[in-house]
Parts: structure tokens; C-alpha cells; sequence
């Protein structure tokens, strides 16, 4: 019966059905098979109850703070920031859009609002310097990745909640594999700069400097107080979350003076939508955490592991081709609400340090996000930037390597993301 519900699943998701029903119609199917005596009423109740938790009201503060920011002056300005500092650099504008992405992260928390915030301004230079237009198609798209890591990220707030790890922890360890991240793709870069002969542009002076180190400590002021807050204690992360809505209302609407009453009213629209879907899916994510509870799954799993004689390394070189071949057909949010609780289990039974499995869950996500046919970035990019879809997964070809390769070093060497959150609050 359970091969039959993945293959009406499988089906729903290929024939274009929303996300909520290839999530909710099998979970149902699984509770007429195997549950039947269950009454619809506890779905319901696990439903509502498996999302009545404080922490997650991080994620609409985060979406919320987020649009304001990419939809005002501050996007602009960090990117105007980081083409500045970095002219005077061979091939300048590849790591300006590389550090303009990872600072832009650092306030969304989301890679496709980096994608659209960031996009129209770092490609035109790229072009410019000399860089092909695939690879700076792809770099703009795999650079924005660094917002699933670098707090405040929103795919460590869902593996938190998920798992009930400190997000405090999470964050200081996605600081830490979001610069690594960011390193190896400068790294790529510079290959790239000496191969093709890329010099750096010509200094014509900067005009508005002002302007742009103004936005640029704005900008730069947000991470610092969410994560400065966080880490001394303050406040929470949804306190942090909560914060930054504030932050970039009084930035964008007294600072700059960008923000109507109008386009304020519209980003709460959006966001209350982003909001609604993404929390949908989470309330049936619930639904099919208490069945994996229910089915003994993670034991069963366990037991197996132990009869073939497989340990971490064996284990998390599974978990990644798992999540490496999810995320080519379905969006890393949800492969991480059915599958976090399959595995999470087994990985603290072998002993796996549960800051260390969210970040290699965390890297997996960001891979997801540029590895085709359904890499969300990519989409993002082609609406934003107006191009075909094959020139973008062409440009991303040589990043999803990098990112393979840093997933392997994160996967084998756990104290990278573990020595921040030990240092500062000890280990576990």
C-alpha cells in the first residue's frame, strides 16, 4: 500500500498539483491504510498544534523585514557598496556580487529574495568585466545561496523547529559554512578571472559615496543587532525576528524616506501569502512527523543501519544522495519536512552532533536550490533577469560542483560547524 501512495504522489507532483496536496492527499491515504481507527479530528488538532510554536513566528518576521529591504533603496545601495569596494580588484564584480549576496543574507534570510533583490543590479557589471554570461548567470544565482545559511536563515528556523535544536547554536554554525560557501565560490572565481584574463575595471570615481556607505551600514547594522542580541542574550530569535521589522521600517520609511503607506500595505500582502503557504506546509509536515513517530519508521531504519554495519560516515553519505536526488524534483522545504524526522532520529542514535546534521541538511537545501530541473533560483533568475532557463543551469554547472565539494569537507570535518557554537556556549 505504501508504494502505492508514493507513486499517487509522485504523480500529483509531476501533473503540477500544489505542494499542500501532494503533502496532504497521501498523508490522508496513509491514515485510511495504516490508521484507520484514528479519528479525523487529531489530524486537525496536530495540524494547528504542530505550528502553535513561538519560534515560528520568526518566519513571517524575517519574510516581513526582508521586502521591505529588497523593495526600498538599502538592496540597491549594498550592491553599489560592493561594486565600489572591490574595483580596483581583477574581476571586482564577480566577488562585489559574492559579498553583496552574503550581506543581503544576512538581513533576508531567504536565497530567492537575494536573487531578486540583487539580481538586475550585479549582473550588468559582470557583463561589463569581461565575464561570460552564463557564469554570471550562474554566480549570481549560487551566491544568493548564502542566505540559507548566514543567520537569519529561515531553512535553519524549519530544521530547529523541526528538531527542537537551539537556533542559536544553528545560526553560529550557518555564519561559519555560509563564509566557507562564500570563500569557495570566490575561489571559482578568481580560476575564472586568470583563465579568461579578466582585468579589473577603470576607476572612473565613485559618485553618491555617501550615499552607499550610508546604506551600507544600515544595512549592515541589521545582522549586527539581530545577531549581536542573539548571542548576548537579549533576546530570542523571534525577538531578534521582530526587531528586524522594526529596523527595516525605520530604515527604509525615516531613513530613506522610500516607503509609502501603498507599498508598504502591498509587501504585508505579500508576505502574508509567502506566510500562509510556507505555514501550510508545515501543519502537514506535522501530520507526517506523527505517522513516522507512529510506524516506529526511524527504529526501523536504525535496526538496518545497525545490521549492515553502518556508521556516521555511511549514514550522512546517505542522507546526502537522499536529499541531493529529493531536491532535484521537489522544493527543499518540504523535503525537509518529510524527511528530517525519518532521519534526524537515527543520526543522534549514531551519535552525530545535531548541529552538525543541520548544517549538512542545511547545505543539501542549498543545493537544491540551483540543481536542475526544478532548482527554485534558477526560476527566480530567469524571471527576474529575463533569460532562458538553459543559460542559467548552464551557468550553475561549475557552482553545484563547489557546493558538492564543500558538502563533502562540512560532512566529514563536523568541528567547521561546530567550533562556533561550542566556543560560545560550550559544548554539548
Amino acid at each position: 500500500m505504501i508504494w502505492l501512495v508514493a507513486c499517487i504522489a509522485a504523480l500529483m507532483l509531476f501533473a503540477g498539483f500544489e505542494m499542500f496536496l501532494v503533502l496532504g492527499v497521501p498523508a490522508y491515504l496513509i491514515k485510511l491504510a495504516y490508521f484507520d481507527s484514528l479519528p479525523d479530528a487529531v489530524l486537525a488538532q496536530k495540524m494547528v498544534g504542530g505550528i502553535n510554536h513561538q519560534l515560528l513566528l520568526a518566519i513571517p518576521f524575517f519574510l516581513f523585514a526582508a521586502e521591505m529591504m529588497s523593495g526600498g533603496r538599502l538592496a540597491a545601495l549594498l550592491g553599489d557598496s560592493a561594486q565600489a569596494g572591490f574595483r580596483r580588484v581583477r574581476g571586482g564584480s564577480a566577488y562585489a556580487a559574492i559579498a553583496s549576496s552574503m550581506g543581503f543574507a544576512a538581513v533576508s534570510g531567504s536565497a530567492p529574495a537575494t536573487v531578486a533583490a540583487l539580481g538586475r543590479v550585479m549582473y550588468p557589471p559582470l557583463l561589463q568585466a569581461g565575464f561570460r554570461k552564463e557564469f554570471g548567470l550562474g554566480l549570481i544565482v549560487s551566491s544568493a545561496e548564502t542566505a540559507l545559511l548566514i543567520p537569519p536563515s529561515i531553512s535553519l528556523i524549519i530544521f530547529g523547529w523541526l528538531t527542537d535544536t537551539s537556533i542559536s547554536r544553528l545560526f553560529a554554525a550557518g555564519l561559519v559554512i555560509g563564509l566557507v560557501l562564500g570563500l569557495s565560490f570566490a575561489a571559482l572565481v578568481f580560476s575564472e578571472v586568470r583563465r579568461r584574463g579578466i582585468k579589473a575595471a577603470a576607476d572612473s570615481g565613485v559618485s553618491k559615496s555617501k550615499e552607499m556607505l550610508k546604506g551600507t551600514m544600515w544595512a549592515l547594522g541589521m545582522p549586527l543587532v539581530i545577531l549581536g542580541g542573539i548571542y548576548s542574550g537579549v533576546f530570542t530569535a523571534t525577538e531578534a525576528a521582530a526587531v528586524s521589522v522594526i529596523y527595516a521600517l525605520f530604515v527604509e520609511a525615516i531613513v530613506f524616506r522610500t516607503l509609502t503607506f501603498v507599498q508598504f500595505m502591498h509587501i504585508a500582502q505579500r508576505t502574508a501569502v509567502m506566510t500562509s503557504a510556507i505555514f501550510m506546509l508545515l501543519a502537514l509536515g506535522s501530520i507526517i512527523a506523527y505517522f513516522v513517530v507512529l510506524s516506529g519508521l526511524p527504529n526501523i531504519i536504525l535496526d538496518f543501519a545497525h545490521a549492515i554495519g553502518a556508521g556516521r560516515f555511511l549514514f550522512l553519505l546517505i542522507v546526502n544522495i537522499v536529499f541531493i536526488v529529493a531536491g532535484m524534483f521537489i522544493d527543499p522545504g518540504t523535503s525537509q519536512i518529510i524527511l528530517v524526522p525519518v532521519l534526524f532520529p537515527v543520526a543522534v542514535a549514531l551519535g552525530i552532533d545535531p548541529v552538525h546534521f543541520g548544517l549538512v541538511i542545511g547545505l543539501n537545501v542549498c543545493l537544491a536550490m540551483i540543481t536542475p530541473p526544478f532548482g527554485l533560483d534558477i526560476f527566480v533568475a530567469a524571471s527576474t533577469l529575463n533569460k532562458p532557463v538553459s543559460e542559467i543551469i548552464a551557468g550553475v554547472t561549475p557552482f553545484i560542483i563547489v557546493n558538492l565539494l564543500v558538502l563533502l569537507l562540512i560532512t566529514y570535518v563536523s568541528g567547521l560547524a561546530t567550533f562556533l557554537p561550542n566556543l560560545i556556549w560550550g559544548a554539548r
